[in-house]
């Protein structure tokens, strides 16, 4: 079989059985279409000498990007001896990059309460102007629900029902997960809502249609300068992962985190305890009285004061 035939029946498969997003087909099918280039067309027949040379030949990328091309060319072998077309799986010659996954960037609660009332202030200072009404329950859905940028900006007109606190989402791979909606995300909602023509199959119209993931990107960035955070900080994605630290700092269950975040595995759920847990070292190293104790003996803290006897 060739390699081209090969890929192409991998692919369908993700699609059909595993609901791989479009994008996510798109790269994996770059990563083996430049492997099967550099093997010479050899991919579907690769020997283990094979792919030590394909290691090699991915010595000057990231570690990073080893490891996924890897990840793809591993379940492309398992796939090719599941069918029947290979008796064995090569695999094992891959290389095996450490990766150390990158914590999300999040805010603050601090950061998370300028902008809702740098929201706030515009509202007042502009009579309620249907663009500030606008990123108002914008802010509301990304932070207060977690939204994806994708998914919330392609939603239907009448996907929030004034008298339901949920609604439901198809996600990645076309996966239906239920979103808890805040009564605070309602009433933004509906007060924009009332500005939108009833005819529109959008929420969030633009055009001839719904506002861009650009257009998103950049009204929170600039929200984010108004509010006096440095834009670089902030995107519809940070929100998303403030929502999700925010949420397990104040107790969430996991499980459920996953859910509400529609993540397919509680392995990319679980990087937010993490981030968790670096927040409560910071917490520990600032406010702990042996820590205060420390930086006293070493000079960099504020003198003791006088005791009781003065």
């Amino acid at each position: 079989m060739k390699d081209s035939e090969a890929i192409a029946q991998f692919l369908e498969m993700l699609a059909a059985e595993g609901g791989a997003a479009r994008n996510t087909l798109l790269a994996y099918g770059s990563d083996l279409r430049g492997a099967s280039e550099l093997l010479g067309g050899g991919l579907v027949g690769a020997d283990m000498a094979g792919l030590q040379k394909l290691g090699g030949e991915w010595m000057a990328l990231s570690r990073t990007s080893v490891a996924r091309k890897a990840s793809v060319l591993r379940r492309f072998f398992a796939f090719l001896e599941e069918e029947g077309i290979r008796r064995d799986d090569p695999s094992d010659a891959l290389p095996r990059p450490a990766v150390q996954r990158a914590l999300p960037r999040t805010l603050s609660h601090g950061d998370i309460e300028r902008l809702f009332d740098t929201l706030e202030e515009r509202r007042r200072d502009r009579h309620a102007d249907p663009l500030t009404l606008r990123l108002i329950a914008l802010v509301e859905l990304l932070y207060g629900s977690g939204l994806r940028a994708t998914e919330l900006v392609s939603l239907p007109r009448h996907a929030l029902r004034g008298d339901r606190p949920f609604l439901i989402l198809r996600g990645k791979g076309g996966r239906e997960r239920l979103v808890p909606i805040s009564d605070r995300a309602r009433m933004a909602v509906a007060d924009w809502g009332a500005h939108v023509p009833g005819d529109q199959p959008w929420l969030f119209p633009s055009g001839h249609g719904h506002l861009s993931r650009v257009r998103l990107f950049q009204l929170v960035r600039e929200l984010a300068a108004e509010a006096g955070i440095p834009p670089q900080r902030i995107s519809p994605h940070v929100l998303r992962h403030a929502f999700a630290t925010h949420l397990l700092e104040g107790g969430a269950d996991l499980r459920a985190l996953q859910t509400m975040l529609g993540h397919a595995d509680i392995a990319t759920t679980q990087i937010y305890t993490h981030v968790n847990s670096a927040h409560l070292v910071e917490l520990v190293n600032a406010r702990h009285p042996l820590m205060d104790a420390a930086r006293r003996r070493l000079g960099s803290g504020p003198e003791p004061g006088p005791g009781p006897d003065g």
